[in-house]
Parts: C-alpha cells; sequence; structure tokens
C-alpha cells in the first residue's frame, strides 16, 4: 500500500511540472505585474507602468516593434507599448544561472 501511495505521488508531481509553464521564470513572474498567454504559444509580461515585454514559446525573451499588435490566447488584440527585451531576459536568466 504504501508503494502504491508513494507511486501516486510521484505520478502528481510530474503531472503538476509537466504541465506548469517551463519557459516562465519564477522571478519573471514576481516581477510581472500581469502575464497574458499568447495565441502564438508566448507570454506578454506587463510591468508596473504598463511596460510590456514578450516571452516566446522557447522561453526567450524576444524583442517587438513598438505598435506591433499581439493576440492573447482568448482572442483579444493587444498593441506593444514598449520593448523591455533587456528586462525580461535578466528576470529568465537568474532562474537559470542563479
Amino acid at each position: 500500500m504504501k508503494l502504491r501511495l508513494a507511486q501516486v505521488a510521484a505520478i502528481a508531481v510530474i503531472a503538476a511540472v509537466a504541465t506548469s509553464p517551463a519557459h516562465a521564470g519564477h522571478a519573471a513572474r514576481e516581477a510581472a505585474k500581469q502575464m497574458v498567454a499568447l495565441s502564438d504559444g508566448g507570454t506578454l509580461y506587463v510591468f508596473e507602468g504598463g511596460l510590456m515585454a514578450k516571452e516566446d514559446r522557447y522561453g526567450r525573451a524576444t524583442s517587438v516593434k513598438v505598435g506591433t499588435v499581439v493576440e492573447a490566447v482568448d482572442g483579444r488584440k493587444i498593441t506593444m507599448t514598449s520593448n523591455e527585451v533587456a528586462r525580461l531576459s535578466q528576470l529568465l536568466d537568474l532562474d537559470h544561472r542563479g
């Protein structure tokens, strides 16, 4: 019985890790005021003051021109008001480099 319970617990942990967004770094999530899932598989980070940065579906900070319209998973169209690519890149790297 204990072995079976341990197996179920291990599967639950693996499933939770597998379904969590692997591309979103903890530091980036903490710094962002809002995160929006995008239809291309990326994530839009909105920081204080409405500053924005885009992460691609592979977990890399991506440069986007101000004025570019991105589409959220729910169909909303969002116009990029800034390009905080350096800020997001640094936040994402914090989790990988320590």
